[in-house]
């Protein structure tokens, strides 16, 4: 792990710095990271929680820059907010996923989403936003969210991965708004891509990032083969499936790992191998 001082911008490629808000949390691992794209005009990718000094911290940064483009991954309340902030500091637009207004009911008051969130352009799968030297292009990864975007930088063969692929731990994927079989199909999607590198939200960047990939959907894939062979041994509500499948896990992560589980159960019930009875599970008969 690479020391990190939250305000302080890091170079991690001629084109991209990153800098930690001071938003530690069994969540969160280190905290959010924003990242820098460019030099001389620049864009902001998850400016962050709405953290006075992280907002400073940034500004700071990009201070000898033009700020062009605000970026949002997706729209919890440790990604977004901040936008507000730089917008009124700078003038800069705020551009990338749609706003999604839901209740979440997940175990995370950060994880919440961030209501207030207004861009000026949303981006689709595909389209662009660009400066003197580079390119960023939305590429659509639903799963954790439904409104969840990455989005490439071609001149470094990166990919921002905001809460899609993290470099410290799993995903969370929290019905209603998560969905299992989105984010399965967003992994095989990011599988098919050539990047040399992620660049995560949270933790460190992944090299080997096809690799890295394959082994999350195998990880799930697994995590669906446990769900399996302990309903068989008879029904069982969630609890007791996160307390047999998530050993030595920190419990403060029960409850998110419990989402994700009810996430699986969801997509194996639209696939005929579960059923629910009550707030048990079951195989399917």
């Amino acid at each position: 792990m690479t020391d990190q001082t939250p305000g302080a911008a890091q170079n991690l490629d001629p084109l991209v710095r990153r800098v930690l808000a001071a938003n530690p949390s069994a969540f969160t691992y280190t905290g959010t990271q924003t990242y820098l794209v460019g030099r001389g005009e620049v864009a902001v990718i998850d400016p962050g929680p709405d953290l006075p000094e992280h907002v400073e911290a940034i500004l700071a940064a990009i201070r000898a820059d033009r700020l062009t483009a605000i970026l949002c991954t997706h729209t919890h309340r440790d990604h977004s907010p901040a936008t507000r902030a730089l917008q009124a500091a700078t003038g800069a637009p705020i551009i990338g996923c749609a706003p999604l207004t839901l209740s979440d009911n997940g175990p995370r008051a950060d994880a919440s989403f961030d209501d207030d969130y207004a861009p000026d352009r949303v981006l689709e799968d595909g389209e662009a936003v660009s400066g003197p030297g580079w390119t960023l292009q939305a590429v659509a990864t639903p799963g954790h969210t439904s409104n969840h975007l990455c989005f490439a930088l071609p001149e470094a063969k990166a990919l921002f991965t905001g809460d899609h692929i993290m470099g410290w731990s799993t995903t969370v994927v929290s019905p209603p708004d998560g969905d299992m079989a989105a984010y399965m199909a967003s992994l095989e999607k990011l599988m098919a891509r050539d990047d040399a590198v992620y660049y995560p939200a949270h933790g460190e960047p992944i090299d080997r990032p096809q690799r890295h990939s394959r082994g999350l959907l195998g990880h799930r894939k697994q995590r669906e083969g446990q769900i399996l062979r302990l309903l068989r041994e008879g029904e069982k509500p969630i609890p007791d499936l996160v307390a047999k499948m998530y050993v030595g896990v920190d419990p403060r992560l029960h409850p998110a790992a419990g989402r994700s589980v009810l996430a699986h159960l969801i997509d194996m019930d639209n696939r005929g191998l579960v059923a629910r009875d009550g707030d048990a599970w079951r195989i399917a008969a």
